[in-house]
């Protein structure tokens, strides 16, 4: 009776195995994964960061790109130190003066175009950020979906031990098995829950880093679901590469910081020429003085002299230093992004057909075998090592099913996040 109550639960989890590898993905796990995507961009502390600090550059644009304010001051002038009398001496009086600096035509624009691409540098920071966030999430999501299905199909596994392990003592209890065999199943199931104990820790840690990019308390626990919907992709290695070329936010920060150091270069030489202060004061004076106390009235100019030529120039050289860095950096990160895009699209390629091969070949084939084992033990045709092995198998196979789905839609995350063309879920928009 135990043979065939045991033959019968092989032949249900066989079922269900192949149930939930050919059912279409549950449409949840789109829906699921796109709130948690809008909630991280909503709520990250990193893309709020990044967002505060794009906009404190903004308004530095108005802070150097204007006058600076007028000098206005007062004086008590010429009185004689004996007496201190405003009547005595043609010359003493109380002056107003007004100064205002001018710096030489095309600094101050100079200075408030390097802000603005300053800014821009920060705000394609800020928006390059947010498919790098949104990549984080599904990553997580994937890696948290592998490590639930891998503690379902251990649990499983475990609970089928469990019953070789009873099949097994029945046998050595009726004469017909080894008492080894029952010590082999036991080994095997405390490696499961070895295992298992290891996932719910990994696990742990995946929930924790969801927790982490969405701003969620600690322990914070997610539901995913039983199946991926494995998204099927029709764009070509070079449109990715292309869309990278032209939409990714961070190659227009760094055509942006390649300005800011041109402006920069430009005010350096721009200081080679003096700024100019204008200035106009009005002297009060006494009425009972000889000439009748008639207030005088003064105007003048003055500029600074750009004599330390020296100090000119190494500003002038650090700009042309700091444009040929911001070149380099630019070319480097575009071939990391091309590097980077290749390296998954390859993955993603390679995962594909695994995925396919496992869920089309490897899973049936293991799980006939096992069933096979599973007949042959019963009648004493094979060894019990066979069957052990044909069991674990079934479930490596399992395993590998799972963690191959997983990197083939992280593969697809990551192509997205570096060529910003939207493989999961809508395109991103920009929280303001």
């Amino acid at each position: 009776m135990i043979y065939r109550q045991i033959f019968l639960k092989s032949k249900v989890i066989a079922l269900i195995l192949f149930a939930v590898l050919l059912l279409p993905g549950s449409p949840l796990q789109a829906e699921g994964l796109d709130q948690l995507v809008n909630e991280a961009l909503s709520n990250n502390p990193d893309l709020a960061v990044a967002k505060a600090r794009w906009q404190k550059a903004t308004f530095k644009s108005p802070q150097v790109g204007s006058l600076k304010d007028p000098v206005l001051s007062f004086a008590l002038s010429n009185y004689p130190n004996d007496n201190f009398s405003s009547d005595e001496t043609a010359m003493t009086g109380n002056e107003v003066k007004l100064a205002q600096a001018f710096p030489f035509p095309g600094k101050l624009a100079n200075r408030s175009a390097l802000a603005n691409e300053q800014a821009r540098w920060f705000e394609a920071i800020y928006q390059d950020k947010h498919f790098q966030i949104a990549r984080k999430v599904k990553d997580a999501w994937y890696r948290l979906y592998f490590k639930e299905q891998a503690i379902i199909v251990t649990e499983r596994n475990m609970a089928l031990v469990d019953d070789i392990i009873r099949l097994t003592e029945v046998r050595y209890e009726t004469g017909s098995g080894l008492q080894q065999d029952v010590l082999k199943a036991q080994v095997q199931r405390s490696k499961l829950m070895e295992q298992l104990m290891s996932l719910r820790q990994k696990r742990s840690v995946v929930q924790a880093d969801l927790n982490r990019l969405l701003n969620r308390p600690y322990g914070g626990t997610y539901d995913v679901p039983d199946k991926l919907d494995l998204v099927t992709i029709e764009q070509g290695l070079e449109a990715f590469q292309v869309t990278a070329s032209e939409k990714r936010p961070l190659n227009a920060a760094y055509q942006a910081l390649i300005k800011r150091y041109r402006y920069q270069q430009k005010l350096a030489e721009l200081d080679d020429y003096p700024d100019m202060t204008l200035w106009a004061s009005w002297r009060f004076r006494n009425d009972d003085l000889a000439d009748g106390g008639t207030d005088f009235v003064s105007a003048g100019v003055s500029f600074n002299l750009p004599v330390y030529r020296e100090k000119r120039r190494a500003a002038t050289s650090e700009a042309l230093a700091a444009i040929r860095m911001a070149e380099r950096q630019s070319e480097d990160f575009k071939g990391s992004v091309e590097q980077s895009i290749q390296n998954a699209y390859v993955r993603m390629e390679e995962t594909r057909q695994q995925t396919e091969l496992y869920r089309e070949g490897i899973i049936p084939q293991t799980g006939q075998s096992f069933q096979a084992a599973l007949g042959s033990y019963q009648v004493g045709k094979v060894e019990f090592i066979s069957l052990l092995d044909a069991l674990m198998t079934t479930y490596q196979a399992e395993m590998e099913y799972y963690r191959i789905s997983s990197e083939y839609m992280r593969s697809l995350a990551w192509l997205e996040a570096e060529s910003t063309l939207p493989l999961i879920g809508p395109p991103l928009k920009f929280t303001e």
